[in-house]
């Protein structure tokens, strides 16, 4: 299969705390980043292949409900959407954020009504359309073309991962934030219900995205945001009652496919990495910088534990400085030696950062990543 192979193998390799042919990298990358690119090397810029990365995450439809958005207002600078989540969304012009209006469920009673489309429906993996998580980010992607035919492009040349989500991650989008963590606390019972019901939900969706797969998914991103900068989101104590029989659910499934796991969480998570570990992740992702989190100083900690993808501070790639761009290319290197480390930015490659920028990080790590390391 191409370069794939190889690809997979490097991964495989760094993920299971093995030194392989050079460090890995992987990356996210914001709609302004790919506009300045594209204006730079032209319409038919792709950042996997321009950089020559090593995989790609494509996410399914994975909506409660499968359905086109529903177009509420637009003018020549907003426009308001409702998803299958039953979301009213707000995207407005250039900014980074789409502002969530409301959400479908306003009160505890709501959430033993709230009801979910056959997470195995083949529409999930073979049909375009409109979905809430490839739709609704920076900008707004309406009539996607469908999981498969996303896919192929890349499988000849690149590690190809699927995502889901853990319960939490999902269901905020389903009653909105604040109830989330309100209701964890006045409304336990009901709201354990809830976070069973989604958890079943993801669990047969991850299991189906899978066999729809038919052996192509090297990986699996589960997302799950539980934290912020300072801590995490909630108690850990809570995450490990409500959450990590889930998780652990998920991570089972894959591993029982041959399938590599790396958890995206933003923030400062680091209350539940032993957890993590103990549920055997390959790969936690994104490591912010800016929520002090360090991968050189925590890989002393968990080397041959828990790999780390990310840490290469995007404010570092915004400055535009070289020297700078440089010393954190070199410093965050130390923690690639002995494998466990994968190159990636501390969340993604912004708008704000210059190609150029981004194209001279990969060349020092091109300059030193290979092993055996010299940094």
């Amino acid at each position: 299969m191409g370069q794939a192979k190889q690809k997979v193998e490097r991964l495989r390799a760094a993920l299971s705390h093995r030194e392989p042919d050079r460090v890995p990298v992987g990356e996210f990358f914001w709609t302004g980043f790919l506009k300045r690119a594209k204006k730079k090397w032209g319409e038919d810029f792709d950042p996997y292949r321009h950089f020559d990365l090593d995989y790609v995450v494509i996410t399914p439809n994975m909506d409660p409900r499968i359905r086109p958005f529903e177009v509420l207002r637009q003018d020549d600078r907003d426009i308001v959407i409702k998803t299958g989540f039953g979301a009213v969304i707000r995207r407005t012009g250039d900014l980074p954020m789409p502002h969530f209006e409301s959400f479908s469920v306003t009160v505890p009673e709501q959430m033993k009504e709230f009801g979910f489309d056959d997470p195995a429906d083949p529409r999930r993996f073979d049909q375009g359309g409109d979905d809430q998580l490839n739709g609704v980010g920076d900008a707004l992607a309406r009539d996607i073309p469908s999981w498969q035919d996303r896919m192929k492009p890349y499988l000849d040349d690149f590690a190809v991962f699927g995502s889901v989500c853990e319960p939490y991650e999902y269901l905020w989008r389903c009653i909105g934030s604040e109830n989330a963590l309100i209701w964890m606390a006045t409304d336990p019972d009901p709201f354990a219900d809830f976070v069973d019901r989604v958890g079943d939900f993801l669990y047969r969706f991850a299991r189906a995205e899978i066999e729809a797969g038919r052996g192509r998914l090297s990986g699996m991103y589960i997302w799950g945001d539980v934290a912020y900068r300072q801590g995490m989101l909630f108690g850990a104590r809570r995450w490990r009652e409500l959450f990590k029989p889930h998780v652990k659910r998920l991570i089972d499934l894959c591993r029982s496919h041959g399938v590599m796991t790396v958890y995206h969480g933003c923030g400062n998570a680091r209350d539940i990495f032993d957890d993590l570990v103990e549920l055997r992740l390959d790969a936690y992702n994104p490591v912010e910088a800016k929520a002090g989190l360090d991968v050189v100083e925590l890989k002393r900690t968990y080397a041959g534990k828990l790999a780390f993808v990310g840490n290469v501070d995007v404010r570092v790639l915004e400055t535009g400085d070289p020297a700078a761009i440089r010393r954190e290319v070199l410093y965050k290197l130390q923690a690639a030696k002995g494998g466990g480390w994968v190159f990636q930015a501390d969340h993604s490659v912004s708008s704000d950062v210059a190609p150029e920028s981004y194209e001279l990080a990969i060349r020092t790590l091109r300059e030193h990543g290979h092993y055996p390391l010299r940094v």
